[in-house]
């Protein structure tokens, strides 16, 4: 993996192969040793892959886009593409996965992969799951074989019985993890498709595109059936969601990044600086100079 800066901001980022298109988009390694080695776990950074983490002893702390998670024996953590995370500096033993996009889909098609695996689609949501110490050694099973497996590339089928294993891993999540705030969808149900095409779209798009009803029409519906679609799995309403993940990106920017504020404005799609402020202080409560000064001392974090 190689650290790059993006732009003439802080922010760390990592990827997975870029530059070897032809490898296996897929990694997994002892967390104890990956943290060992990694000094950059400590600082907050950010991947364009997918990471899970087992933690399957250790206590501390995980922060995952400025919220403060308590770390406990056989939590499972999901990194998703863009999330802001880093660790303590405690020792944890464990096991942590990376993948692409690319590696998990079926025929590029996106929406049956978070459909079937509803683990990585929400930033608003809790990332993590924990397990019964009785349910493990199904875990255990897996992870053992794709660690085998990871160093075995000469073998017949190698990437797809990684797949294949990454995905009854998945599919153990989805049967013993406990989340909280884990809905289950179903690509049996119209709006549940919609909703995650709507959610990848705004992932895509964020930067650039506001109103709910250029996202109906990217989708082919109407403001009306994209709205009771979003309240139905998600309580919210479609300019909700928008909204919170252009704070969100905000909020990252602004505190890990040396961006003015006109900058992080234009680059978020306000052509006018002072409607970005505005809009920050409807949702925050206080302007973006002030949020950036309340987290300066994340930003010295990033100095090493």
């Amino acid at each position: 993996m190689v650290g790059l800066k993006l732009g003439d901001t802080k922010i760390k980022q990592y990827h997975l192969h870029k530059d070897e298109p032809d490898k296996v988009q897929f990694e997994i390694y002892s967390l104890k040793e990956y943290l060992e080695e990694s000094v950059g776990h400590l600082y907050p950074h950010r991947h364009s892959f997918y990471q899970i983490i087992w933690f399957i002893s250790g206590k501390g702390k995980h922060y995952v886009d400025f919220n403060e998670y308590e770390v406990k024996e056989n939590s499972l953590f999901f990194v998703s593409k863009g999330q802001i995370h880093y660790f303590d500096n405690n020792s944890y033993e464990g096991c942590i996965i990376h993948f692409n996009e690319s590696f998990v889909a079926e025929d590029e098609n996106y929406i049956n992969i978070f459909l079937n695996h509803n683990i990585f689609h929400s930033f608003e949501k809790e990332p993590f799951f924990t397990i019964n110490e009785q349910d493990t050694k199904e875990f255990h099973n897996i992870v053992n074989q794709l660690q085998a497996e990871m160093w075995v590339t000469s073998q017949f089928a190698h990437a797809e019985y990684l797949k294949h294993l990454l995905h009854l891993f998945l599919i153990l999540i989805q049967r013993f993890g406990v989340k909280r705030d884990c809905d289950g969808l179903s690509m049996n149900n119209p709006s549940h498709t919609y909703f995650v095409r709507f959610r990848k779209l705004l992932e895509e798009n964020y930067h650039a595109i506001h109103t709910v009803n250029d996202y109906a029409g990217l989708l082919n519906i109407s403001s009306k059936t994209l709205t009771n679609c979003t309240k139905e799995i998600s309580s919210q309403t479609p300019l909700e969601i928008i909204n919170d993940r252009i704070l969100l990106e905000a909020r990252r920017l602004l505190a890990y990044s040396d961006k003015n504020v006109n900058e992080i404005g234009f680059d978020l799609g306000f052509e006018d600086p002072s409607y970005f402020a505005k809009f920050f202080k409807r949702q925050m409560k206080m302007l973006p100079r002030d949020f950036r000064k309340l987290n300066s001392s994340i930003s010295e974090k990033l100095i090493f």
